[in-house]
């Protein structure tokens, strides 16, 4: 057999799933080739959203930051699966591994229908999909835009799955990074009819509707717009768990679809919404909660062992609220879903 050839078992605990990996492959790649969705963020290292625990195995690991995976980690059996590779056959443990989650992943022709400034620094934008293709996803995931040179930026879909029914199209939420190949085009040249490609679903950040748990869904800046869509699935389904909105940005202007989000509680009477603004200027005239976003969770909530929390916007938000609700307020692990936004600087440590 050529090394080629040479394929691995990967089983996934305590689901039992499995699936095969070829030699050279990621172990991401092959479980979304398989039509397994476990957990994953930036596919590049970055983010850490795809650690899990190796029971069993060897797996070479390539380029990555240490903030996602340090050496200590490393050798206590934590792998990333977006950059490890199986030398063997492998077995590892993820509790987030799920059936439902694997909607086949497509490369699709989208056409841009409108945008919309939402603030200064926001893009809404509409994508019109092929009317004759069906695009399934859940609330909460993302898809990539395919650049002419091969390069993909990632951005959560705002809406929920239910408002295809009327016209196949999905709502992006841009943020403007001034001297970003890709948003500086979006901001300063991107008309509509314009013919992008996409490539999605991918993410495993969705509603756990298994569960009752009171929620928190926290959201920086475009964070938000995976929040939009979990809403709107909730009120479509009649979902009636707690939630509570935590929405941060440095300025009022930031949270900018606050009216929307207020027009929502008048029908979902369990969704409660706290809007936090880090830097307020005096003329912001700004009377609500200020600080960072993440810590108006724990300043209201003293225990969140019986919580789940959905946490979406800059990976510095996220990676403060992961280690000290964990820590400092009893959240189990494992109940903390997470999709850090993470930018081409990021990645790239500039």
């Amino acid at each position: 057999m050529t090394s080629a050839e040479t394929a691995f078992q990967i089983t996934v605990q305590p689901s039992g799933r499995a699936f095969e990996a070829q030699a050279g492959e990621t172990i991401l790649s092959a479980a979304i080739r398989g039509g397994v969705g476990m957990p994953y963020g930036c596919k590049d290292g970055a983010c850490g959203s795809c650690k899990c625990k190796k029971l069993s195995g060897s797996v070479v690991h390539g380029d990555h930051q240490q903030k996602a995976l340090s050496t200590e980690e490393e050798e206590a059996g934590f792998v990333l699966t977006c950059c490890a590779q199986p030398l063997t056959d492998v077995v590892l443990e993820s509790r987030q591994v799920t059936d439902e989650s694997a909607y086949p992943i497509k490369k699709l022709p989208v056409r841009v229908a409108a945008l919309t400034r939402a603030s200064h620094d926001v893009m809404q934008v509409r994508l019109q999909l092929p009317a004759a293709d069906t695009f399934r996803y859940h609330a909460g995931q993302y898809i990539e835009f395919i650049l002419r040179d091969g390069a993909r930026r990632a951005y959560s879909m705002a809406n929920a799955p239910h408002t295809q029914e009327g016209a196949p199209g999905v709502e992006l939420h841009i943020r403007h990074m001034p001297g970003g190949r890709f948003t500086d085009h979006v901001f300063n040249a991107m008309k509509e009819k314009e013919i992008l490609r996409v490539e999605g679903p991918f993410g495993s950040f969705f509603l756990r509707e298994d569960s009752d748990k009171p929620m928190v869904f926290l959201a920086s800046g475009t964070g938000f717009a995976p929040i939009k869509a979990l809403i709107e699935h909730m009120q479509h389904k009649g979902i009636t768990r707690s939630a509570t909105l935590y929405w941060g940005g440095r300025r009022p202007a930031d949270l900018y679809m606050d009216g929307w989000i207020r027009e929502r509680l008048a029908a979902l009477p369990n969704l409660r919404y706290v809007p936090v603004v880090s830097d307020a200027l005096p003329e912001d005239g700004w009377a609500g909660r200020t600080g960072f976003v993440h810590q108006a969770v724990m300043e209201d909530i003293a225990d969140l062992s019986g919580y789940q929390v959905y946490a979406c916007g800059a990976p510095i938000v996220v990676d403060s609220a992961r280690a000290a609700y964990s820590a400092e307020r009893g959240l189990p692990p494992d109940e903390f879903y997470a999709d850090a936004f993470t930018s081409e600087a990021d990645k790239h440590g500039g």
